[in-house]
C-alpha cells in the first residue's frame, strides 16, 4: 500500500508548534484520551467515532486551560503545562484542511491522514503519544492513536446499553451498564488481534502505517 502523505512542506507551516510545544502538546492529547478512557466520553465530545477521538483531543489540548475550562471538566488536580500558543499560531484554532483546501472542524479519517498528517513509516519505534495509527480497509478507514505504552480508539460504533461494563462512564446510574465504543489495548494486544487486518504489521497490506499531525515539528 501507497503511504498517504499531505501533499504539502509542512516545514514552512507557519503555525507549527515548536518543540517545547510539542512536547505540550503531547502532554496535554495523551491527558485528554485518557481521561476519556478513565472517565467516558466528555458531554463536549459530539463526534464519537475515530477520527472524532482525535479531533477532540486535539482541540481540547489546543484550548486555553484556565479556571472556567477546568470547571467544567472537572479538574481540580495537577495538569500539564500549556501550551503558550504564539498569535501566528492562532489558525490552529480554525480546524482541520478539508480536500478542497479549506478549514473546517470537521473531516474524515482519511482527510486527517491525507491533508493534515505526514507518514511516518510502518515501524513502532518512530512513534510518539498523540502519533496515529491509520488503517485502510478499502471502503471503511480508521485510525487509532499511539499513547507510547498503549493504544486508545473508538470502535465508530454508537454507544449500546446493556454490552460491557464502562468503568468511571459520567453520568451513569447504578442500573445503566454501556459500552462507549472506547478502547484501550497494549502494542502486544493489537499484534496478536484475532482478526489480522488490524494488525500494526509491515506485513499487513491494511496497515497504512504510522502519522504525525502535521502542525508537530518533532
Amino acid at each position: 500500500m501507497a503511504a498517504l502523505n499531505a501533499d504539502y512542506p509542512t516545514a514552512l507551516l507557519p503555525s507549527m508548534l515548536d518543540g517545547p510545544q510539542t512536547d505540550r502538546f503531547r502532554a496535554w492529547m495523551s491527558f485528554i484520551i485518557a481521561d476519556q478512557i478513565r472517565r467516558g466520553p466528555s458531554p463536549r465530545w459530539f463526534h464519537r467515532d475515530c477520527a472524532g477521538l482525535a479531533r477532540f483531543a486535539v482541540a481540547e489540548a489546543l484550548r486555553p486551560h484556565d479556571s472556567r475550562w477546568r470547571r467544567a471538566n472537572g479538574y481540580t488536580g495537577r495538569l500539564p503545562p500549556e501550551i503558550e500558543l504564539r498569535p501566528e499560531q492562532a489558525s490552529l484554532h480554525n480546524g482541520w484542511t478539508t480536500l478542497a483546501g479549506d478549514q473546517q472542524a470537521f473531516v474524515t479519517a482519511l482527510t486527517l491522514v491525507q491533508k493534515n498528517s505526514r507518514w511516518l513509516g510502518r515501524e513502532s519505534a518512530m512513534a510518539k503519544a498523540g502519533d496515529l495509527l491509520f488503517f485502510d480497509q478499502g471502503d471503511d478507514q480508521h485510525l487509532m492513536i499511539w499513547m507510547a505504552g498503549w493504544i486508545a480508539y473508538h470502535t465508530g460504533q454508537p454507544a449500546a446499553a446493556g454490552s460491557r461494563q464502562s468503568a468511571g462512564k459520567r453520568r451513569q446510574s447504578s442500573e445503566e451498564i454501556e459500552d462507549n465504543g472506547l478502547r484501550a489495548v497494549t502494542p502486544a494486544q493489537l499484534l496478536q488481534w484475532k482478526d489480522t487486518r488490524w494488525r500494526p504489521r509491515d506485513d499487513n497490506p491494511n496497515f497504512a502505517g504510522f502519522y504525525r499531525l502535521a502542525f508537530l515539528s518533532r
